[in-house]
C-alpha cells in the first residue's frame, strides 16, 4: 500500500488539511462541542462553530488549542482524528506520513504533544515543522539560499516572525497577539465606547467586512447587534472601519514593533537582502486591510501579503512532508 502525505496546519483558529496530490482538501474551525452530563462530543469543525456563544447549560463550545499551543490534549486529538478521516474520505487508514507545524517558539514538551496527538491518529512518520519555515515554502519562496527572507506570519493565536536564510531560521520571536487578539480588541472597544455587549463572532464579522488598522481613503460603516449593557435590551449600533482602526491600534503596534524588534537582531547582510526583497505577510491575520501598509509605514521596507495568505502554512507544511519522505526513500 502506497504510503499518504499529509500536512496539517493545526491553528488555533481553524485546521487545514493538505493531501499529497490534492493540496489542500479541508479547513475548519478548530472548535469542538461536547455535551458536559455525557462527555459525548456532539459537533467538531464549522457546525461547532455555530454554536459558540448559542449552546445551552450543558453544551460546551471550546477551543482546544490556545496560542497555537494543546491546551485540551483528548479533545484534539479527536478532532484531529475527525478531520483526517474526513479529508481522507475512508474510515481505513493507510500508511500515513505527517507533518505538523508549531509556532516557532514552542517548547520541546509542546512540540512532544503535537507528534503523540498525530501519531496516536494513525501516522506512521511525523515531522514537526516551524510555522514560519512552512509559511515560507507555502508562499513560494526559495528557503535554500543563503539570502534572506523575512515572514511575518499572523495565526489566530500567535504571530511567528523569522528571518530565514538557508532552509533555517536565523532570528524569530513568537508572541501570542494574533487574530483573537484583535476580535476581543473590539469587544472592549464597543463595551467602552458603545455600552455594547457583543460576541466574538460578531467581532470577527466587523473586523472582517470593516475592519482596517491604516486609514482607509473611504470610511466603511457596518451594523452591529449586540446587547446594550445600560437597559439590558437588543441594541444596533453603526460603526466605521476608523473607530475599528482605533479599537485595534494597540494590538497591531505590539506586532509592528515585534517585527522591528526582529529586525534590529537581524545580521546586517541578511538585513540588506531584506530591504531589497521585502517582507512577506502569511496567515488568516494578514488578510486584516491595511496591515502590509502599517508595518511598510514603520519599517520603511516593502511589505507584501503572500497570494493565499490563508494556506501557505497548510501548503509548506504538505511540500516539506514530501521532500522528506522522498529523502527517506533514497536512503
Amino acid at each position: 500500500m502506497a504510503a499518504i502525505n499529509i500536512g496539517i496546519d493545526l491553528g488555533t483558529a481553524s485546521v487545514l488539511v493538505y493531501i499529497g496530490g490534492k493540496g489542500v482538501v479541508l479547513k475548519e474551525p478548530s472548535v469542538v462541542a461536547f455535551d458536559r452530563d455525557t462527555q459525548k462530543i456532539k459537533a467538531i469543525g464549522e457546525d461547532a462553530r455555530l454554536m459558540l456563544g448559542r449552546t445551552p447549560g450543558n453544551i460546551t463550545a471550546v477551543r482546544p488549542l490556545r496560542q497555537g499551543v494543546i491546551s485540551d490534549y483528548t479533545v484534539t486529538e479527536r478532532m484531529l482524528r475527525h478531520f483526517i478521516q474526513k479529508a481522507l474520505g475512508r474510515k481505513v487508514f493507510r500508511k500515513l506520513n505527517m507533518a505538523v507545524c508549531v509556532p516557532s517558539g514552542g517548547t520541546e514538551v509542546e512540540k512532544k504533544a503535537v507528534e503523540d496527538a498525530a501519531v496516536n491518529c494513525g501516522a506512521k512518520e511525523v515531522f514537526i515543522i516551524e510555522e514560519p519555515i512552512a509559511a515560507a515554502i507555502g508562499a513560494g519562496i526559495d528557503i535554500s539560499k543563503p539570502c534572506g527572507n523575512m515572514i511575518v506570519d499572523i495565526g489566530g493565536g500567535t504571530t511567528d516572525i523569522a528571518v530565514i536564510s538557508l532552509g533555517g531560521t536565523v532570528v524569530s520571536t513568537s508572541i501570542k497577539i494574533a487574530g483573537d487578539d484583535f476580535d476581543e480588541a473590539i469587544v472592549r472597544y464597543m463595551r467602552k465606547k458603545h455600552n455594547l455587549l457583543i460576541g466574538d463572532r460578531t467581532a470577527e464579522d466587523l473586523k472582517i467586512n470593516a475592519g482596517t488598522c491604516f486609514p482607509l481613503a473611504e470610511d466603511m460603516t457596518r451594523d452591529v447587534k449586540g446587547r446594550n449593557l445600560v437597559t439590558g435590551l437588543p441594541k444596533t449600533v453603526t460603526v466605521s472601519s476608523s473607530e475599528v482602526e482605533e479599537a485595534l491600534r494597540e494590538t497591531t503596534t505590539q506586532i509592528v514593533e515585534a517585527v522591528h524588534s526582529v529586525l534590529e537582531k537581524t545580521p546586517p547582510e541578511l538585513a540588506a537582502d531584506i530591504a531589497e526583497r521585502g517582507i512577506v505577510l502569511t496567515g488568516g491575520g494578514a488578510m486584516l486591510r491595511g496591515l502590509d501598509e502599517l508595518i511598510q509605514a514603520k519599517t520603511g521596507i516593502n511589505t507584501m501579503v503572500a497570494e493565499d495568505a490563508m494556506v501557505c502554512v497548510a501548503k509548506g507544511t504538505g511540500a516539506y512532508v514530501e521532500v522528506m519522505t522522498g529523502k527517506m526513500a533514497d536512503l
